[in-house]
């Protein structure tokens, strides 16, 4: 905090001094400031200089105001009280009916200058530590990660984050959240039919558990997909823990494992069957979903995959951390293998890498990118590609340049060793069938020996339950990239970017996802340069992909992956700051919390009553 150093005159001594009576108050000041006293009407700044040896410039200022019935009022600025000459004499007093005279107490004078000294002083020394702060804070970032130019090469935390201890993921409900609708009273069933691969139709699951929030309808039990690429016909009760899954989420919504037969024999119709939009506004159930559900009694929505907005009140936001993070658990027996797995891993090395590498030749085929494999990978992959007839024609160097394409198990190997981890590093790959086999992933086995999956990990007695299902296989892989120290990824897909939300909603754990657009160019180039120029730049390229808390700022990227408004500060205490150093402050959300996320409290927000 910073002190205003008291300075003391010497008295003025023998100084000549004139009285002047302004209006009804009579001042004595020294001579060098008779000049200023020219009209006694008017508002004066008066300067009595301290003829000090060393220091003739030092000044006082006082505000002379003239107030109605001829009082002078003296309102004093400054930030050290010592610097007020004690020669100068004022004496007022006020003229009445019957003229007193009352001298002003220079205590109460003093007790408001020593007040204004400590306001200023306390913002003054506010400010100036907020500023040191920043600046270091600054000059910390500048040598967390190396300058493209390579100027710096201090040495960087690569493992975990140094302000994860600051942050804690936040998913209560707030003091207006209303109990969830029983199912007697709710609007109708809510049906719900996901679509794509394990992760893709956990999102689809959450995002069903707060429509049916919004519509005040009792959920039944998603349905699965059975039929997208990976063939699996797998039940929810076969991946996730449907008991827990209907119990944790009791106080928000009413679920049940399928609609009474009751209420199926009195229904004159098969239930209703719509696709909403993707993203659609939770005005648009309310008007176009709510009236059928009502009518209907029981409504499916198909295809239920990013079916809602990005951009939701906190109420209902803090409801799909609720769903994603702690309601959505997996059975028994995938997380048992899960942390077996896990377990291994840990007694092979304290700490390893797990790297979701998706590489598979539908993958490929789908993001239109040539990865040097000749002739060959072109035709493979085009024929791929003529399954999906509604893409269009890309350009391969156009899709790297924007950062399209996923980076190689090679690239992989390249980013994680010029960042700083060392060949002898463990690593978990989480995939499926690689395109190329052992030919493609041979050359991240050259950087990285100690490579394991799942299949090496696990005896085969332990896996063969679950290899007739990619969607059980993917979950194991789930948990074992979760428990990791750092993750990685090669892509941009749904596995990778619900994981990069939960690491970061389970307090900030590394996810390290690849900058492809500024690596891209880079890795085309890397062979005009040395090592170190690589690694720097590649550290530069890399600043904001390394999971770091202020990295997320409102209207970044899908919820599921920047959780936010579930991401909440701790209380800042001196015990956990011993480096001096504050923590980021998170962006504040934009979204204001209204209500109980239901039907009543989105209609007040759009302006409109809620039907009863």
């Amino acid at each position: 905090m910073l002190v205003a150093t008291p300075r003391i005159f010497p008295p003025l001594g023998s100084a000549p001094v004139v009285s002047f009576p302004l209006g009804t108050c009579k001042y004595s000041i020294p001579c060098s400031i008779h000049p200023f006293l020219k009209n006694p009407k008017s508002v004066f700044l008066l300067s009595l200089a301290g003829k000090a040896p060393r220091d003739e410039e030092s000044l006082w200022l006082v505000w002379v105001t003239w107030i109605e019935m001829g009082v002078w009022k003296a309102r004093l600025l400054s930030t050290n009280l010592l610097l007020l000459h004690p020669n100068a004499k004022h004496v007022c007093w006020r003229s009445t009916t019957t003229t007193t005279t009352k001298s002003v107490s220079w205590s109460v004078i003093c007790c408001v200058m020593l007040f204004g000294l400590g306001l200023i002083s306390l913002l003054t020394g506010h400010v100036a530590s907020h500023l040191e702060w920043y600046s270091h804070r600054l000059r910390h970032r500048a040598l967390y990660y190396s300058t493209p130019d390579g100027s710096d090469h201090a040495p960087i935390d690569i493992w975990e984050s140094q302000y994860s201890k600051y942050y804690y993921g936040c998913k209560e409900r707030g003091r207006h959240f209303r109990p969830a609708v029983r199912e007697r009273k709710s609007k109708g069933y809510l049906l719900i039919a996901t679509s794509g691969g394990l992760n893709q139709q956990r999102n689809g699951i959450t995002d069903a558990v707060v429509v049916a929030r919004i519509l005040n309808a009792t959920l039944v039990v998603p349905e699965l997909d059975h039929q997208s690429f990976w063939k699996d016909d797998s039940d929810f009760a076969n991946i996730f823990d449907m008991n827990w899954f209907i119990t944790y989420l009791a106080k928000d919504i009413t679920i049940v494992k399928r609609v009474p037969d009751k209420v199926m024999r009195s229904m004159e119709k098969p239930p209703y069957t719509m696709r909403v939009p993707r993203k659609s506004e939770p005005e648009y159930y309310l008007d176009q979903v709510l009236p059928i559900l009502s009518r209907r009694r029981v409504l499916q929505l198909t295809k239920f995959d990013y079916r809602l907005a990005n951009n939701l009140d906190d109420e209902l936001q803090k409801l799909r951390c609720r769903v994603n993070y702690h309601a959505l658990r997996f059975t028994k027996p995938i997380r048992e293998l899960g942390q077996r797995l896990v377990m291994r891993m840990r007694k092979m090395a304290s700490r390893y890498i797990a790297v979701h590498l998706r590489f598979e030749s539908d993958m490929l085929a789908f993001s239109g990118c040539y990865f040097g494999g000749g002739e060959k990978e072109r035709r493979e992959l085009g024929e791929i590609r003529k399954r999906w007839t509604t893409l269009p024609d890309l350009s391969h160097d156009g899709e790297r340049k924007r950062g399209k394409c996923p980076l190689t198990p090679h690239e992989v190997g390249l980013m994680l060793r010029a960042l700083g981890f060392t060949n002898d590093t463990y690593l978990y790959v989480a995939s499926g069938e690689i395109y190329g086999g052992d030919e493609t992933m041979q050359p991240l086995r050259d950087v990285f020996p100690n490579i394991y999956t799942k299949e090496m990990l696990a005896q085969k007695e332990e896996l063969k339950p679950f290899l007739p299902f990619s969607s059980r296989l993917a979950a194991i892989d789930y948990i074992v990239c979760d428990e990791s120290n750092v993750f990685v990824t090669n892509n941009n897909g749904n596995m990778a970017k619900i994981l990069a939300g939960r690491r970061r909603y389970m307090g900030h754990k590394r996810t390290i996802r690849p900058n492809a657009k500024k690596l891209s160019a880079l890795f085309m180039s890397r062979h005009e340069m040395d090592w170190d120029t690589f690694a720097s730049k590649v550290k530069a390229c890399q600043r904001g992909f390394m999971g770091e808390p202020d990295e997320m700022r409102p209207g970044r990227g899908e919820f599921h992956e920047y959780p936010s408004t579930c991401v909440c500060e701790k209380p800042f205490m001196d015990d956990l700051s011993q480096d001096g150093f504050r923590p980021p402050k998170l962006a504040a959300n934009n979204v204001t919390v209204n209500g109980g996320g239901n039907e009543e409290s989105v209609r007040k927000r759009s302006g409109r009553m809620a039907s009863t």
